[in-house]
């Protein structure tokens, strides 16, 4: 099960570079129910989500750079591109997603908790803007749909 809240910025950290990061790359097999292929770095794999906003059922499931190459050139619609901060905010960790074109200059952090009392109580720090929670505009799938 994924628990997560998900925020616009105010503004962006100072000294993102501090950060460990990682390139993701994504395309969408399916939006509904979602069906994703990813690349993160060099590690690849295919996930499943169920229905929900803050909270859904994700599967995860290995794949080699091959499968992925093959798959991801059948994703319907935009591939995502995006450099994934990951901030310390004890005992959590913000995901700070920094899209790439043709997204930019979105940016979207994101907060997973491992129950959803935890995340309805979760106070978000002053750099967050709005919490788009439960706007599914800004759910990765709906962005992959979007037309340019």
């Amino acid at each position: 099960m994924e628990i997560e809240r998900k925020f616009t910025v105010r503004q962006l950290p100072e000294d993102l570079a501090r950060y460990d990061s990682h390139l993701i790359e994504q395309g969408y097999l399916n939006t509904n129910p979602v069906v994703r292929v990813r690349r993160e770095d060099n590690t690849y794999y295919l996930t499943y989500k169920g229905k929900g906003l803050m909270a859904r059922e994700e599967y995860n499931l290995p794949l080699n750079e091959q499968a992925y190459n093959h798959l991801v050139s059948k994703a319907d619609g935009n591939i995502i591109t995006k450099r994934r901060y990951l901030i310390p905010l004890p005992p959590y960790t913000i995901e700070l997603d920094v899209f790439m074109e043709p997204f930019a200059p979105l940016i979207i952090a994101e907060v997973e908790f491992p129950t959803e009392k935890e995340a309805e109580a979760f106070i978000p720090p002053e750099w967050f803007l709005e919490d788009v929670t439960y706007n599914p505009e800004y759910h990765n799938s709906t962005l992959s749909t979007k037309k340019f």
